[in-house]
């Protein structure tokens, strides 16, 4: 587990909650530039299946990541609650593509415990932790292991 997950008891960590699916998930929100509304995203021909494309925010591209399409599971069209979080991630801006962005929450450090192998039918290779809320489990993702250095240095080029 990461140092976010590590602190003292009283730690109160602070996360951008978002579903994908029927799954609540969570980010710390320092590692959250911005949350945006879906826009035309372009397509990149030989891009891993994962990657929709990029879009041009403020004069910068930015690859744009289905995190449908990388945990495996079935894709859906965009609506009305899909939602673009950017990050940055290992020195690169990346988008990542929500169906749904749902609050900001602070929960105790303490309510994390280290991810079960499977959650979800989701690697628990992605998975930092599951907080665990009164009335319900929230998953925390480790962006680090999101994309391996060879996605990464795709992405880039």
């Amino acid at each position: 587990m990461n140092d976010a997950l590590t602190r003292s008891d009283d730690a109160l960590l602070q996360l951008v909650t978002f579903k994908i699916a029927d799954e609540e998930f969570g980010l710390d929100i320092l590692k959250v530039q911005e949350i945006i509304r879906t826009m035309e995203i372009t397509k990149v021909p030989r891009s891993p299946e994962f990657v929709e494309g990029v879009i041009n925010l403020r004069g910068k591209v930015i690859p744009i990541i289905d995190l449908r399409k990388r945990f495996g599971l079935e894709s859906k069209s965009h609506d009305r609650q899909t939602r673009i979080i950017v990050i940055e991630l290992h020195a690169m801006i990346v988008g990542f593509v929500v169906d749904s962005v749902s609050e900001v929450l602070r929960i105790p450090a303490n309510t994390v415990e280290a991810p079960p192998a499977i959650v979800s039918g989701i690697d628990s290779e992605y998975i930092n932790g599951v907080g665990k809320l009164v009335d319900r489990l929230l998953i925390l993702l480790d962006l680090n292991k999101l994309l391996t250095a060879e996605e990464r240095m795709s992405m880039a080029a």
